[in-house]
């Protein structure tokens, strides 16, 4: 299954794309910055905005691009697949163990692999073509999908056959996941980040609302089996998709020779832009506590509302309309803004600790769209705000971080949220990660204000930021 980031992608994390330059372009696409008579380097762009502003920025500019209308035509059809099998895996562990906490550790080694060798896989995807390295991990990606419905459908699965493929899947996403989100802007330029950021989103929450629909038909009529073996075989449309591209049309990124000290450099690099690495930080946060929705969901279904795989399906479902609004509004926009990456992070988790208390059903249901159409928001603002501000010889180490963080700290929080689900109950255990991740939300939103120099505006138009009086230029490693 394709893992985005998307996120991925952890449990509801969307994978998107990066920008792009002109081949032989050394230009950088994030706030222009000049050096002062100190020598120091500063930033002459605000903080608070940081986005394309091309001309063509209808919703679905994009798609006007065949190599980009072939990329996203088989990630429609793998990003179904995805979903397919996320549904599955989370219902068998759940129907072998009829635990939460198992779903957690599932989730865990899934995205282990990210947190420890992620920022190797940026080095790799800034040293290799992108196209061919894609092919490979896409194809492994399918054959991991097809062994382990192979074991399911013969009988024999147990709950470390799941384990281990997730943590193979994990594995090879280590390179995919940059060298997917690196390769978009090489199909698409710089011109179409922001919505080709967006699109990407759309088209993997486009599948989330199908794909579990389909998954609980399938679980409930044939079992699980057969959602994993339709996930591997999906895989055959990207790297479908990437075999019928043409070559002369992309804008490959410069590849950067082998080196040491690449990964260190990376570090340095985001360490010095606050522009990046707050982003990166709030993500963190967000992803690690407050996206474990297959161990909340899993719960819900189980323990409060007494459902079956159809309920886990439904719910899903809504969060994935709502995640697809997040995602076309995001496109209409064409910018991102972290004044808007902090706002949604705010609202996103607020409404989680909201929805954890919810009296009933319905609303139960009904929360979770403005749920995903917040925590969409957050992803793909993020994800291009990281993308436009950095130059493109580090976009693969800084994705490849973003990704880390993202989806990496999911090894330390799934299992702790799925403690706390199981001990404590399903409505503490999803508040408890919304707090968490409103905390994270409001601290870096002062940090932010901070380093961009703005204040906190109270007006009858509501709450907002505004710049101080006394702007301050922000000063940023050289």
């Amino acid at each position: 299954m394709s893992t985005g980031t998307g996120a991925d992608s952890a449990p509801g994390h969307t994978s998107t794309t990066t920008t792009g330059h002109p081949a032989g372009s050394a230009h950088a696409t994030g706030p222009t910055r000049s050096t002062s008579p100190t020598g120091s380097t500063r930033s002459t762009g605000s903080t608070g905005s940081t986005g394309s502003t091309g001309k063509n920025n209808s919703m679905f500019s994009s798609l006007k691009i065949r190599n980009y209308r072939l990329f996203a035509t088989g990630q429609a059809v793998s990003n179904t697949g995805t979903w397919m099998q996320r549904i599955a895996q989370d219902w068998l562990v759940l129907s072998l163990t009829g635990s939460a906490s198992a779903v957690g550790i599932t989730i865990a080694l899934q995205f282990l692999p990210m947190m420890l060798l992620g920022l190797y896989g940026g080095v790799l995807a800034d040293r290799l073509p992108k196209r061919p390295l894609l092919i490979a991990t896409q194809t492994l990606m399918g054959l991991t999908g097809v062994a382990l419905a192979a074991l399911t459908l013969a009988g024999h699965v147990q709950v470390w056959h799941v384990y281990l493929a997730a943590f193979l899947l994990g594995l090879v996403s280590v390179v995919d996941n940059p060298a997917r989100q690196t390769f978009v802007p090489e199909m698409v330029g710089k011109e179409q980040l922001a919505n080709a950021v967006s699109l990407n989103s759309a088209n993997f929450q486009s599948a989330r609302l199908v794909g579990p629909a389909i998954a609980g038909v399938l679980i409930t009529a044939v079992g699980v089996g057969w959602a994993f073996l339709l996930n591997g075989l999906s895989f055959a449309a990207p790297v479908a998709g990437l075999l019928l591209m043409s070559t002369r049309e992309l804008r490959p990124a410069e590849t950067q020779p082998r080196a040491k000290g690449q990964l260190r450099e990376g570090l340095r690099y985001v360490a010095g832009r606050p522009e990046l690495i707050w982003p990166i930080v709030l993500v963190g946060f967000i992803g690690t506590f407050g996206f474990n929705f297959p161990i909340w969901l899993s719960a819900f279904v189980s323990d409060v509302f007494h459902g079956d795989a159809g309920t886990y399906g439904l719910f899903n479902t809504l969060i994935a309309a709502g995640s697809l609004a997040g995602a076309l509004l995001a496109a209409r926009r064409g910018h991102s803004r972290l004044r808007l990456l902090v706002a949604a992070a705010v609202l996103f988790s607020a409404l989680e600790v909201v929805t954890a208390f919810a009296p009933g059903f319905w609303l139960f249901a009904a929360l979770l769209v403005p749920i995903g159409m917040f925590g969409l928001t957050v992803n793909v603002t993020a994800n291009a705000s990281v993308q436009m501000a950095c130059d493109p010889e580090m976009r693969g180490r800084v994705m490849a971080l973003y990704m880390m963080v993202f989806t990496g700290g999911t090894p330390i929080g799934a299992p702790v949220v799925g403690w706390v689900t199981d001990t404590y109950g399903a409505r503490i255990g999803m508040a408890a990660g919304g707090l968490v991740s409103l905390a994270a939300a409001a601290a870096i939103a002062v940090i932010l204000s901070r380093v961009g120099n703005l204040r906190l505006s109270v007006s009858r138009r509501g709450v907002t930021f505004v710049p101080s009086p006394r702007p301050r230029e922000l000063v940023t490693a050289a």
